[in-house]
């Protein structure tokens, strides 16, 4: 199998971390794409996801998987190992919800206020920006941090008692925030302490 993707690029490291997880990594062939440059939006990638977005991942048969939550559900149930999205119906579930709320209130918010509120990635790459909208997404998350705070205040991790997606979505999430200038409030201490223990990781720091 094939995981396309951009160097240094949050969402590509999210697989990256999932397939570390799972000890996959050398199982899977990583095809770099040039997105400054433009290439997730040729034709020739439009084909594999029509969203031009990283990562995809391309299945022996040629079948195309975008969007990293589905990436990592089929990578979690094609290895052994650690289960990331949950073995029970309540732990699936439960797990879902709270990556879902991790990217809604996070990652994605993060991402929208770097792409409408500051340069983002160029003038040749972000071709609509409307501010506003991105300052108030920069408001969600810091609103989303205060969240994971105290869930942090009352459990291990994102989902419950297990490392799971939803830790790799929040981390990522506050990764991004890093990029793009939004700190960490510093009430967030919880918040501050799980992200210091999730960069231990092996997983997370050898990508």
């Amino acid at each position: 199998m094939k995981v396309y993707e951009a160097t240094g690029f949050i969402n590509p490291v999210r697989i990256r971390i999932a397939l570390a997880e799972k000890q996959a990594l050398d199982r899977v062939e990583f095809v770099e794409v040039d997105v400054m440059n433009g290439e997730h939006r040729q034709p020739a990638f439009r084909a594999k996801n029509p969203s031009a977005t990283v990562p995809v991942l391309e299945l022996d048969d040629g079948t195309a998987i975008a969007e990293c939550s589905a990436i990592t559900e089929y990578i979690d149930h094609s290895f052994p190992g650690i289960s990331l999205t949950g073995k029970t119906a309540k732990e699936r579930a439960v797990i879902h919800m709270m990556q879902r709320r991790a990217e809604q209130n996070l990652l994605d918010a993060v991402g929208l206020y770097f792409h409408n509120a500051t340069p983002g990635l160029g003038k040749e790459l972000e071709t609509y920006q409307n501010k506003e909208w991105g300052e108030k997404q920069r408001e969600r998350a810091i609103a989303g941090m205060h969240y994971f705070d105290l869930i942090l205040g009352k459990q291990e991790f994102i989902a419950g008692d297990c490392f799971s997606v939803a830790d790799i979505t929040a981390y990522m999430g506050l990764k991004f925030a890093d990029f793009a200038k939004i700190k960490i409030p510093a009430e967030c201490q919880n918040l501050a302490a799980w992200r210091e223990k999730i960069a231990r990781r092996p997983s997370v720091a050898m990508v």
